[in-house]
């Protein structure tokens, strides 16, 4: 085993600490089995879904679009599958229903392309045209989602929750579906990593070594969506997980997607399960949304970055 795929595998045993961390942190006194184990433990595992499905889409947006700055909250990816629930809780359509899935999916993939199409003023984007792009769109269908808590007050509890990002009791059946999807996309990511990498030199070097750079883009754009749109739907919106763990690995692994998909994964993991162990404990008896503690951090990271660009641009 090379000294790259040890460092991968170290993170496995680095996420099963955090989980067991997180499981007995906090108060314990009182605390039965059926609270640590029947709530704790799913809660736990629900963090580790949706950090992974946020990590590995950041790891591939940053990648295909070449931006540093991509991520799916960023992009408006988690604001189009927050707009698909949403809809689905107007149409009476439950999170069980498989229609539930599909509407979350097919928003986050809409939005996604949408912010790219807008973005690409010239053949290809800019960093400044991706962000300003994603900005208006998710703004755009922020207003849509606040709007529709206006109108339907018996929702606007549970929907503010959901649009700050946190964990909610779900079924072992919502919790199997995201991690199957999840999963799905990371698999699917690490047998096609040498694309990414091709892609990343550019679209017009991947068409010459016979690569088709639009199926490229959507096969990618699909992937990620998805992740996604399985993390919203157990969490609802939980910004900046993307944009973080992707860049502080690449920095372990190096630019080449083939370990970097799945550490980010992993990382992603790794990051949301500590963010949720803060967020429950850190004002007890309060609890404070997950997506809060995220934006806490992820805000002056994305700061740094932007500053980093200017001063090496």
């Amino acid at each position: 085993m090379d000294k790259e795929r040890r460092k991968v595998v170290w993170l496995v045993p680095a996420v099963i600490a955090a989980a067991v961390l997180a499981l007995f942190s906090g108060a314990v006194d009182g605390a039965g089995p059926d609270i640590i184990f029947g709530l704790r433990l799913p809660r736990i595992l629900a963090a580790a879904v949706v950090g992974a499905g946020l990590g590995f889409s950041g790891a591939v947006f940053q990648g295909l679009l070449k931006n540093p700055l991509s991520d799916p909250y960023i992009l408006g990816t988690s604001a189009g599958a927050m707009a698909g629930a949403v809809l689905c809780s107007a149409s009476g359509i439950g999170r069980a229903s498989p229609l539930f899935y599909l509407a979350v999916f097919a928003g986050a993939f809409a939005a996604t392309f949408l912010t790219y199409s807008l973005a690409r003023i010239k053949k290809y984007p800019s960093v400044s045209h991706l962000v300003l792009a994603g900005v208006a769109v998710s703004t755009f269908l922020t207003a849509l989602i606040m709007l529709f808590i206006t109108l339907y007050r018996e929702h606007s509890l549970s929907l503010v929750y959901f649009l700050l990002g946190g964990f909610f009791p779900a079924d072992n059946y919502l919790l199997a579906v995201s991690c199957c999807l999840v999963a799905a996309s990371v698999c699917g990511g690490a047998l096609l990593w040498r694309y990414l990498d091709i892609f990343s030199l550019g679209e017009e070097k991947a068409s010459c070594l016979g690569a088709d750079p639009d199926k490229i883009r959507l096969a990618f754009f699909a992937l990620a969506s998805l992740a996604t749109s399985a993390a919203v739907a157990l969490a609802g919106t939980v910004g900046f997980v993307g944009l973080i763990v992707p860049h502080i690995l690449r920095l372990i692994f190096g630019a080449s997607h083939r370990r970097l998909l799945v550490s980010s994964a992993l990382g992603g993991a790794l990051f949301l399960i500590l963010a949720d162990t803060a967020a429950r404990t850190a004002a007890a008896p309060a609890e404070i949304p997950v997506g809060v503690v995220t934006a806490l951090f992820g805000a002056p990271f994305f700061i740094w970055l932007l500053r980093r660009m200017r001063d090496e641009g």
